[in-house]
């Protein structure tokens, strides 16, 4: 596929990463604008490789699916401001166009911007020199150019900002050992690490290879401001081989809950209930996606390992341990449940005091849990 046609149909996957972002710009305004109300009564979105926002067969991409949430929610009608960038001037000029079109786009207070730029030093050095109000990023660039860590970095430094890259990994992998674009995996991996990466690289498979790769671009990502970072992977229409990961990078701990439901919701297959992520293949060479891969059936035992002799709430559980793992607030519910069943914790109310729903024993997020202490024996 040229980039000239990328956008003449939409696949599976580009609806799916669409709607992961619009799903996510929805909840993150929810959770930023009461605080803002306060300060600068502004929220921005900015996309800096919008693309047309209609694919040729019709389908809205992502400019067109935040706006049209934005257009539904009086708050941020009032408080959103808007910025997609394009470098190729037809894009720009197709995109203002399929905005117009919207119904309800008048309704804004702060009329979208669309602007022609190439992605570089410029739009991070202005980043970098100015005080974001809470700000999402979206970057899906065709392949690497104008993707790096200083990018990202200048956004993450401010409070409520959080970055969502689209990685183009099968073409970051074709550029790791090509001379040309050296500079620009340089800017990607840092140029310690994408050395590193260079000779690590050379004799492994390829499933091997893109956890690598995978797990250093999360690692840097971190490093360049971002406390949790949250990897998604998609597969080429015949699901034979990874063409590209969703990065989320956040400091919120809230952020990071939500984007992780979003994500386990959209993915395609689960194991024992536990979404997949894609993540299966990898091993303890890569902590971030190994700790993303674990089943339903280590959560119980690590649970009763990590909180023995504890006595806590079900939320606390949670936000204690879901971290870095792949299990969200339904899985850690339904382990507790069975753990309760099964006479190894202490639940206050306990089963029978609680509420039914659908004929199913509710565990809600105020109950009370104690965890025996285990014995050597035990452990």
């Amino acid at each position: 596929m040229t980039e000239d046609s990328f956008f003449d149909q939409s696949s599976d996957q580009s609806q799916v990463k669409s709607q992961i972002v619009a799903k996510y710009f929805w909840a993150w305004a929810k959770v930023v604008i009461p605080q803002t109300k306060k300060h600068a009564n502004k929220i921005a979105y900015i996309d800096l490789f919008a693309g047309p926002g209609v694919y040729k067969d019709g389908t809205k991409s992502t400019p067109l699916l935040v706006l049209e949430r934005a257009i539904q929610e009086p708050d941020m009608r009032q408080m959103l401001v808007t910025v997609f960038n394009d470098r190729d001037p037809d894009n720009v000029r197709a995109l203002k166009e399929n905005i117009a079109a919207l119904p309800g786009i008048r309704t804004l207070k702060y009329s979208p911007r669309t602007e022609n730029e190439e992605v570089g030093e410029r739009i991070v050095k202005f980043f970098e020199q100015t005080h974001l109000v809470p700000t999402l990023l979206f970057v899906d660039p065709w392949g690497y150019k104008g993707l790096s860590l200083r990018l990202i970095g200048s956004v993450l430094k401010d409070w409520g900002c959080d970055c969502i890259l689209f990685f183009n990994y099968l073409r970051i992998n074709m550029g790791l050992n090509n001379p040309a674009v050296q500079e620009h995996m340089n800017a990607l991996f840092g140029e310690a690490r994408a050395n590193q990466l260079r000779c690590q690289l050379e004799p492994t498979p390829p499933a091997v290879r893109e956890l690598t790769v995978v797990e250093a671009i999360s690692q840097a990502l971190k490093e360049a401001g971002g406390e949790f970072v949250l990897p998604f992977c998609f597969k080429n229409d015949r699901g034979t081989r990874t063409s590209h990961h969703l990065i989320f990078v956040t400091k919120s701990v809230v952020g990071y809950t939500i984007m992780k439901d979003i994500m386990a919701k959209e993915s395609s297959g689960t194991e024992q209930g536990v979404a997949s992520f894609e993540y299966s293949p990898a091993t303890a060479d890569q902590p971030l996606l190994f700790a993303l891969s674990r089943p339903l059936d280590d959560l119980a035992d690590m649970l009763l390992d990590e909180f023995a002799g504890c006595t806590m709430t079900m939320l606390q559980v949670f936000y204690e341990h879901h971290i870095g793992r792949p299990y969200v607030a339904a899985n850690y519910k339904q382990v507790l449940s069975k753990l309760e069943a099964e006479g190894k914790i202490t639940v206050d109310p306990p089963a029978e005091r609680r509420q039914k729903r659908k004929g199913v024993v509710t565990f809600a997020d105020t109950v009370r849990i104690t965890f025996p202490l285990r014995s050597k024996k035990q452990i």
